[in-house]
């Protein structure tokens, strides 16, 4: 004989339902409620009474609002298909990224598993799936994350901000950033990304004082002098670039350089050379990438008010 269905009260209902969804930004999985003792008519009863929402075939808004944030991105790894995890930019942000939007959620799951179209989810089938970080949403590691986000940007400075922010608010060390992307056999933005990551992994001597000084040829600027020194009141410091003749300095930012220590250090750097009628430009190595002439045409616009000083 077949045991008979126990059906629950109302409050017991919204007390099971609240429970389960707590755990998941509002959101429930059926089989999650089935587990703690809600049957399929429970749920329907509470659906068919406008107290829940259905927002696919296995996920329930437990409540009557609309699912937001994490809820969405747990809706979108529950329909999507067995085995999906958040992937690229929504992965990072589910990791603690800040400062970068994405349109969509992007997930991926196994070539060889059926899978199912959701909205406003970008689905990517892998025949090698990145192992998962299990605590919250299932989602790729953020090295792995991080490099697939600036393959998938809509823009090459989408991809930019995305590899820098990663390393700036350490979600990912530089050498498992390097690792991760010297895994990658083939990418439609190979030589970006290969340049930003040893950017922002390496700092300003991935750019070269060399590469700089052939940028100023280009604008008809004078050689300047390379690896100047200064001795300031903590000691002898050697700037990036300068024309000493017109105290003029360019010092060139690597991606480590927005890491709290090393802002400081910087701007007391920057400050006693002020202080000492230099004038100083600061170029990130990363805007020099994206935007070379507009720092270029400050640049010209410096050596051109150095070079009307007064002897």
């Amino acid at each position: 004989m077949l045991a008979r269905t126990v059906r629950r009260s109302r409050a017991q209902r919204a007390r099971i339902g609240a429970e389960v969804a707590a755990r998941h930004a509002g959101v429930a999985h059926r089989a999650d409620l089935r587990a703690a003792g809600l049957s399929r008519h429970d749920v329907a009863s509470e659906v068919n009474a406008g107290r829940w929402r259905r927002a696919g075939r296995h996920t329930v808004v437990i409540g009557t609002s609309e699912p937001q944030g994490e809820a969405l991105w747990w809706r979108a790894v529950w329909e999507t298909g067995a085995g999906a995890a958040l992937d690229g930019a929504t992965a990072l942000l589910a990791s603690g990224l800040t400062g970068f939007m994405t349109d969509a959620i992007d997930v991926c799951l196994p070539a060889d598993n059926r899978r199912h179209s959701v909205p406003g989810v970008r689905r990517h089938q892998r025949v090698r799936q990145p192992e998962p970080i299990g605590a919250g949403v299932p989602r790729v590691r953020p090295e792995h994350a991080a490099i697939h986000a600036a393959q998938w940007a809509r823009t090459d400075r989408q991809a930019t901000l995305v590899l820098c922010l990663v390393i700036q608010q350490r979600l990912v060390s530089p050498p498992m950033l390097l690792e991760a992307w010297s895994a990658v056999r083939r990418s439609p933005r190979r030589q970006l990304i290969d340049t930003v990551v040893r950017d922002v992994c390496d700092g300003a001597h991935s750019l070269g004082e060399l590469d700089f000084a052939r940028l100023c040829r280009t604008r008809g600027l004078p050689e300047p002098d390379r690896q100047s020194v200064r001795t300031l009141p903590d000691g002898r410091v050697y700037l990036d670039v300068a024309w000493n003749d017109i105290g003029l300095v360019v010092e060139i930012d690597g991606g480590h350089h927005a890491l709290a220590l090393n802002a400081v250090a910087d701007a007391l750097r920057q400050n006693e050379l002020v202080l000492g009628a230099e004038r100083v430009l600061r170029i990130p190595v990363l805007g020099l990438r994206l935007d070379p002439n507009a720092f270029l045409n400050q640049v010209v616009r410096a050596h051109r008010l150095g070079s009307r000083r007064p002897a």
